[in-house]
């Protein structure tokens, strides 16, 4: 039998344990509360909140620039002004940083607000990811609470993290405070580690506590996980067991042998699109000494953004991407003079260039939300290492698709890119266009299965009004 487990007793607001998460027999896929039965039910009461959207969060770990990315200010003094320069965008009088020259083409398919500012000045994510609402849960973990932990077609964890141990199941970042900061970003508050987000290489508590059974591995190695899936599916064609199964014990059996290993699998894709994706060869002789020096990050952004896709396609409703290396004081964590900008921003602009490319072609804009943000900006005047120190009042913010306005720059900075001059927005703004982005909030009530406390934040709280 093919088990996916967590023994705690913990409920989900439809009344299901985490023990009945994943459950399927061998190949007769019987059980009155296995996978099937789970599916079956909760395909039976889908709340009318839900809009079927997800949301793609690209968090800039360390604190990106919102000078160098959105606001380059070329007319302010020099030690203010974009230290790469500027590039004229589709829009007419704005321009984005100089390593933006593909986004910069795209400008009319995305919205830039420039007035936002985290409010935070560290290395900490928790306030801005869960905009400071009561439950303190972050938006990953707010989905899962009011959505359920799984998706309710196809069972696909509904907050998952991807990590570039995602791409590269070697990798470690070890040493690194951001790394050691991380588990804020997707932090499930009060709500439990139940609803934490779902880390299916680089750990985390609920991966944990799922046991893949066949016979007696542990959910450690995609590969080997995707080895005994094909073996599974190839066993089901050669006894026809699949052809006599009802519709929910077929979506059961979909979710092992296709939804959550398919997922992860990029041989899935044409080569041409992981190829247009692709970050990790974009910079093999540029910058040396910004390579050497940028030990926080990696160059595999353009695959996770791949791999967040995907995830959105098989009924992931809120999917984490984490980039590192944004911290550029210049200081010796970073190379001098803003040189990290030069390896970051090109990998940036190429990916999320790349994913908005292919969520157009697919027909998917309305469907998909990114958001590229970070847990703060930098400071406005250069430091004397030629970097930028952190900074709060002013954050990159970013946002594509999800059936939201696009092609708009929303606020403005003053002119010494320090404070927002018009139409100041924060992270509890944030999450509340989230929030009504996936959900009809006005309906939220009608579950009473929910904290109060997140209900009244959520219709108390306004989202950032020209994205609707």
């Amino acid at each position: 039998m093919l088990t996916l487990t967590d023994t705690r007793g913990a409920k989900t607001c439809q009344g299901y344990t985490r023990r009945d998460f994943l459950k399927v027999g061998s190949l007769g896929m019987a059980g009155a509360m296995g996978l099937p039965g789970l599916l079956k039910a909760r395909a039976a009461s889908t709340g009318q909140s839900l809009s079927h959207k997800s949301v793609i969060l690209l968090f800039l770990q360390g604190g990106p620039s919102h000078i160098e990315l959105f606001d380059p200010k070329m007319t302010a003094p020099s030690e203010v002004r974009s230290i790469t320069g500027e590039v004229s965008t589709k829009l007419p009088g704005i321009t984005f940083g100089g390593t933006f020259p593909q986004l910069a083409k795209l400008a009319d398919k995305f919205t830039v607000v420039r007035s936002y500012g985290s409010k935070n000045g560290a290395h900490t994510y928790q306030a801005v990811a869960s905009g400071g609402n009561p439950t303190k849960a972050t938006m990953g973990a707010m989905y899962s609470r009011i959505a359920g932990n799984t998706n309710p077609v196809t069972s696909i964890p509904s907050n998952t993290l991807v990590l570039p141990e995602a791409v590269d199941p070697s990798l470690r970042l070890k040493g690194n405070f951001e790394t050691s900061a991380l588990p804020t970003l997707t932090d499930p508050g009060e709500f439990g580690a139940n609803y934490a987000a779902f880390n299916p290489i680089g750990g985390g508590e609920l991966k944990q506590n799922m046991e893949l059974k066949i016979p007696a591995a542990r959910f450690d190695s995609r590969r080997e996980l995707l080895g005994q899936l094909d073996r599974l599916k190839h066993r089901a064609d050669a006894t026809q067991a699949v052809s006599s199964m009802n519709q929910f014990q077929q979506q059961a059996f979909d979710v092992i042998t296709r939804g959550v290993a398919d997922a992860f699998d990029l041989s899935k894709e044409d080569p041409r699109l992981v190829e247009r994706y692709d970050t990790s060869k974009l910079f093999p002789n540029r910058h040396p000494q910004a390579f050497f020096d940028m030990h926080r990050a990696t160059n595999l952004l353009g695959k996770q953004l791949l791999l967040a896709r995907r995830l959105c396609e098989a009924g992931c409703g809120f999917v984490t991407v984490s980039d590192c290396g944004w911290d550029m004081h210049s200081n010796g964590n970073s190379p001098k003079h803003l040189g990290g900008m030069y390896w970051l921003g090109p990998q940036v602009d190429h990916a999320v260039a790349a994913f908005i490319e292919d969520v157009e072609q697919r027909g998917l804009s309305d469907d998909i939300l990114l958001i590229v943000t970070g847990e703060m900006g930098r400071s406005p005047r250069i430091n004397n290492n030629g970097g930028r120190d952190h900074y709060g009042e002013l954050t990159p913010l970013m946002f594509y698709g999800g059936g939201l306005k696009m092609g708009q720059v929303i606020g403005s900075s003053d002119p010494g890119a320090a404070h927002p001059a018009a139409l100041p927005y924060t992270p509890e703004n944030l999450v509340s266009t989230v929030l009504h982005t996936l959900f009809d909030v006005a309906q939220l009530r009608l579950q009473t299965e929910l904290p109060t406390s997140l209900i009244r934040f959520a219709e108390s709280t306004p989202p950032i009004e020209q994205l609707f």
